[in-house]
């Protein structure tokens, strides 16, 4: 399924300054869902302390890493239940 034939959906960034000056980190933090009326639904896994959030619509790059994850899961070699940074990525809605 291609960007353009799904509904869109967001990803929720932290910007994470490196500690040694060089550069930034982001880290994913959640997800968002338009309403019919555009406004959006966020579902965060976490509350950044640096009060900074942006949102970034989905890319193809995002939607192969989301589906093979999910097969990844189907077909049982899901390593394990570790928890992870990213896991509102593949939200079944």
């Amino acid at each position: 399924m291609s960007v353009h034939d799904r509904p869109r959906m967001f990803k929720v960034l932290c910007p994470i300054e490196k500690k040694d000056g060089g550069g930034t980190f982001w880290m994913r933090i959640g997800t968002g869902f338009p309403n019919k009326d555009q406004s959006i639904n966020l579902y965060l896994d976490a509350l950044p302390i640096n009060q900074k959030l942006q949102l970034r619509e989905m890319d193809e790059e995002d939607l192969r890493r989301s589906e093979a994850r999910r097969a990844e899961r189907r077909s049982g070699s899901g390593g394990g239940g570790a928890l992870r940074a990213t896991g509102t990525d593949d939200l079944p809605f």
